[in-house]
């Protein structure tokens, strides 16, 4: 695996190393000793996936307030999305600052989403599914998101936002969580 640094510190890209033959290629997409080389979460207690059936469908901004907050390893395994990250820990040299890669079945890149970042992804085909690994158990009162659109990021979403649910939809924009 290559980890490949992203400007928001700690948030990574993770790429599979393909050892390729005429069948076709093996990659390991998990391995807990290099995890922990690069400092990463290894200890996911949690996974789940969701399911999108059309282009253009939005979900995020997402993330959970602390003392819940979670590491995530987010890999999409059919289709494809835009997947964005927001740096939201007030300590960071890159407080509100977002970064975006694409995800896809075909690159087997998977991105880590460090806790007290923000999360959400654009779908760019139909039929698209992203797996999420969790190193804690999701707490409902301690879930959170703001406005795909807020102003103060500025994302940059690379395809119109066609299907949106009405939670995200009716987030409002980014307030800073109190300190715990």
């Amino acid at each position: 695996m290559r980890f490949v640094e992203t400007h928001l510190p700690d948030a990574l890209l993770i790429e599979p190393e393909r050892l390729e033959d005429e069948r076709g290629f093996f990659a390991r997409i998990f391995c807990e000793g290099e995890m922990q080389e690069q400092g990463v979460c290894t200890r996911f207690v949690q996974s789940s996936i969701s399911f999108s059936r059309r282009k253009g469908t939005l979900r995020g901004m997402h993330y959970q307030a602390a003392p819940h907050g979670e590491d995530k390893l987010v890999r999409c395994t059919m289709g494809s999305v835009y997947d964005v990250i927001v740096d939201i820990r007030p300590e960071s040299v890159t407080y509100l600052q977002w970064f975006a890669t694409h995800l896809s079945s075909e690159n087997r890149c998977a991105l880590l989403v460090p806790k007290q970042f923000s999360h959400g992804f654009l779908t760019l085909t139909d039929n698209t599914e992203v797996l999420y690994q969790m190193s804690e158990f999701y707490t409902p009162e301690a879930s959170r998101g703001f406005r795909w659109n807020d102003p103060r990021f500025g994302i940059e979403w690379p395809e119109p936002i066609v299907v949106i649910s009405d939670r995200d939809k009716t987030y409002a924009d980014f307030v800073a969580e109190p300190p715990v």
